[in-house]
């Protein structure tokens, strides 16, 4: 796929993604097991983290930046809402499920130029 895929797929990505997260959640889905959401915020995270590599050409640290910087927005949109809260192991668990899409990238990127490896 081109750059201009991703990059149309990362912008209805993130649409989709805000909509989810402020909406308002009822009970089935979670109660499906402890800290379910955390596990959603890690894998929406790890996901954006895919396709914002693949749509646009920065550094990695301004990549971790800006998914941090969304995962904070979040949050505070969450705490705006009178449904929602606010929740700092939610923004770690965005945080985390970025920084290991790019954790892995790293390891076997590296291990690509290793001709030993």
């Amino acid at each position: 796929m081109t750059r201009r895929v991703y990059q149309a797929i990362f912008l209805i990505s993130i649409v989709a993604f805000t909509l989810l997260f402020a909406k308002e959640i009822k009970g089935g889905v979670v109660n499906l097991f402890p800290h379910v959401d955390k596990v959603a915020h890690f894998g929406i995270f790890f996901i954006l983290a895919i396709i914002m590599d693949k749509a646009f050409k920065l550094p990695l640290y301004a990549q971790i930046l800006l998914l941090a910087g969304y995962g904070a927005s979040i949050e505070i949109m969450q705490n705006a809402l009178p449904y929602r809260q606010a929740s700092l192991g939610d923004f770690f668990a965005d945080f985390a499920g970025a920084a290991s899409y790019f954790l892995l990238r790293v390891i076997f990127t590296s291990r690509k130029k290793n001709p030993y490896g």
